[in-house]
């Protein structure tokens, strides 16, 4: 027998109430002294037993009343157990914990596994349980299981919440496929979470959870929170070794509930301090902070940009590289040299290339009788203008300078003989020069089409508009790219890999002989990125966001790369690209042969907004129509031990015995102290 109101059952003790008042009634007969007693009649020994008979049963009675009365109060039901109640409806449950970083507030996410726990505590053995960790994605899933002791494990050895952003949707679709596959037709979702804002994204419209399937919100967040995040920092990816004072600028953001206005902002740059200034939002809701330094010598630094005066650790830093270049030597071979700098073919291509007083380049003019071994292996790209009375050796050490990783651009002009050319350069050239081509009148070609997406090409958003009255008509070679051409479908840019080493052909003189090219505004910074690819690999990107997937390798020839993560630890790549995952901010730190090279990961600045949402609007967004509203245990224990209790009834039998048991008490007492 069990009792469905147990706490009732202490009213067993009103029960010695009758037996204490009998106590305390119970008089000693006082001694009388008489004279004589010959004359009293005497009394039967058997009434006075009786009598005292009388009083225990009635005492008997009252307590049994009262214990009666308890015991009917308490609901008792026969052979009924709690468990045998609980699994009459058996349950199907999935219990979704948010571990994204804004769960790192305080102790959020300690009591999100309390909330986790006590749910489990509350299902029965019949029950089975699903669980999801999740941010963006689910990071930590296990299947349905009855085995309730193993899912208390795994919410209690869970690690701190991540630093990932919330996304409720995708991963209550995840849910919601579990649940397809549960075993009991009573099927509930629990999302224990802070319910940030910002984690609903986009409403997922006509997407609802199944029929049936019951939710319930838990908020473990708190109401106020206080909070300074850097969202931005802007500083220069790359520099020249002797640039100029850079200035680095940060935006400081008060998100929290509760407004701060003030904070510590600090510079820090190869993990030593550089600046620190104070920040005062006043009453606005972001402040710009410039600080000012320089980046002396050559090589990669590291940067951090650091904020105090809040409670939340999380994301008071921000991260960068710097990468500070030697300037590009450049060595020009000059075909037609004139004192008269209109004619002169060097004259353009050297104002754009060394015209700049901060240029990345160093220029070194020479006539083609002076090119030689020396020289060249000085240099980082060899360009020909023009160029077409090379000695046999001149052109042998130009093919061997290539093919052990120079680089060489090449613009053919009038001086040029086709057969020498090709018979000299043929070999490592992505083209070959068959004839020029110089339109009569006033006819002239445009460039139609290029490469928008080649690295040279890709930053320079315009049209072309320069006019070309000549050119060489060239016929690309094996394994040569077109990235450009006129429109007559004719290249006019034409690249080559060959070896090491890389070569560039230029369908036009680089003076305005044959083109305008060199007045046009796109002229300089053509020169500028097709010098920099043919030298300097494509700058990689290498700051990122928390979730974003890259490579570290930026060389598809190499196959060594070691790596670790901001905490220090190892990273093991499973794929051959040596694609990883940012999971935390800081410094991912990336090994290759003997370089070492800094890629800087930051937090995602919306999850530091702690704006907050009722549950009620998740609710409404996701529950179907057909559900009904979850019940808890409790209710759903009352409501089965009711419908359990009608065809038994017992209190209501219990209560009539007590009214019969109170007539018999009132006859019993009636004729003892009559």
């Amino acid at each position: 027998m069990v009792f469905l109101t147990p706490l009732f059952l202490l009213g067993v003790i009103a029960a010695a109430i009758p037996i204490a008042i009998h106590l305390i009634r119970r008089e000693k007969p006082p001694k009388v002294m008489f004279s004589t007693i010959r004359f009293l009649k005497k009394t039967s020994k058997k009434l006075v037993l009786f009598q005292h008979l009388q009083q225990i049963l009635l005492l008997l009675l009252r307590s049994l009343v009262i214990l009666l009365l308890v015991i009917a109060f308490a609901r008792p039901l026969i052979d009924q157990s709690v468990a045998r109640l609980l699994d009459a409806d058996p349950q199907s449950a999935v219990i979704m914990i948010d571990l994204s970083m804004s769960m790192q507030y305080e102790d959020t996410f300690e009591r999100a596994k309390r909330e986790a726990l006590d749910l489990i505590n509350q299902m029965s053995a019949g029950d089975e349980v699903a669980l999801i960790g999740f941010s963006e994605g689910a990071q930590l899933v296990r299947e349905f299981t009855s085995d309730l002791d193993n899912v208390r494990s795994t919410v209690t050895e869970m690690s701190d919440a991540g630093y990932g952003r919330t996304r409720y949707f995708p991963n209550l679709r995840l849910a919601d496929q579990l649940l397809e596959e549960s075993r009991f037709e009573n099927r509930a979702v629990y999302l224990i979470s802070d319910f940030q804002a910002e984690g609903i994204g986009t409403v997922e419209e006509g997407w609802k959870l199944a029929p049936g399937i019951a939710f319930s919100g838990i908020d473990v967040g708190l109401e106020e929170s206080t909070n300074l995040v850097i969202t931005d920092v802007r500083s220069p990816e790359q520099l020249l070794e002797d640039a100029s004072e850079q200035q680095i600028l940060a935006r400081i953001r008060s998100t929290g509930s509760v407004y701060l206005q003030e904070g510590d902002v600090s510079l820090l740059v190869n993990g030593q301090f550089v600046d620190r200034k104070f920040v005062d939002l006043g009453d606005r809701s972001e402040e710009v902070i410039t600080f000012s330094t320089t980046f002396e010598t050559e090589g990669s630094y590291i940067g951090e940009v650091r904020v105090s005066g809040d409670v939340f650790d999380a994301d008071n830093s921000y991260y960068f590289t710097v990468d500070v270049l030697p300037k590009i030597s450049v060595l020009t071979v000059n075909g037609e040299a004139s004192e008269n700098w209109y004619d002169d073919e060097g004259h353009w291509f050297g104002l754009a290339v060394a015209g700049a007083g901060q240029s990345p380049f160093e220029l070194v003019n020479i006539a083609p009788r002076d090119l030689n071994e020396e020289l060249l292996r000085q240099s980082d790209v060899l360009v020909l203008l023009n160029v077409g009375n090379l000695a046999d050796e001149q052109a042998r050490i130009i093919a061997d300078y290539v093919r052990e990783g120079g680089a060489l651009l090449v613009a053919p002009g009038d001086r040029v003989e086709p057969d020498s050319f090709n018979n000299q350069f043929g070999s490592i050239a992505p083209a070959l020069l068959e004839a020029q081509d110089l339109p009569d009148g006033n006819d002239y070609l445009v460039i139609a089409d290029y490469d928008s997406r080649h690295p040279i090409l890709r930053p320079l958003e315009s049209d072309w508009s320069a006019r070309f009255q000549g050119h060489w008509k060239l016929t690309p070679t094996d394994g040569s790219d077109v990235l450009m051409q006129f429109d007559n479908t004719e290249p006019a840019l034409v690249e080559r890999e060959v070896g090491s080493g890389n070569v560039i052909f230029f369908a036009s003189a680089m003076d305005l002989e044959w083109n305008n090219l060199p007045l046009q505004g796109l002229f300089l910074p053509f020169i500028h990125e097709t010098l920099r690819h043919l030298v300097q690999p494509e700058l990689k990107q290498r700051a990122y966001s928390v979730g974003d997937n890259f490579s570290v390798n930026s060389d598809d020839r190499i196959t060594n790369v070691s790596a670790r993560d901001p905490s220090g630890d190892e990273i093991l790549f499973t794929n051959n690209d040596f694609i990883m995952q940012a999971s935390k901010p800081g410094f991912v730190t990336v090994e290759v042969g003997n370089a070492e090279q800094h890629f800087a990961v930051n937090i995602l600045p919306e999850e530091s907004n702690f704006a907050r949402m009722p549950v009620e609007n998740l609710f409404d967004s996701i529950i179907n129509p057909d559900t009904n509203p979850i019940k808890s245990r409790e209710v759903q224990n009352a409501q089965l031990a009711e419908e359990l209790e009608k065809p038994q009834r017992l209190w209501w039998w219990i209560l009539s015995l007590v009214m019969g048991m109170i007539l018999v008490e009132s006859v019993i007492a009636n004729r003892t102290y009559r």
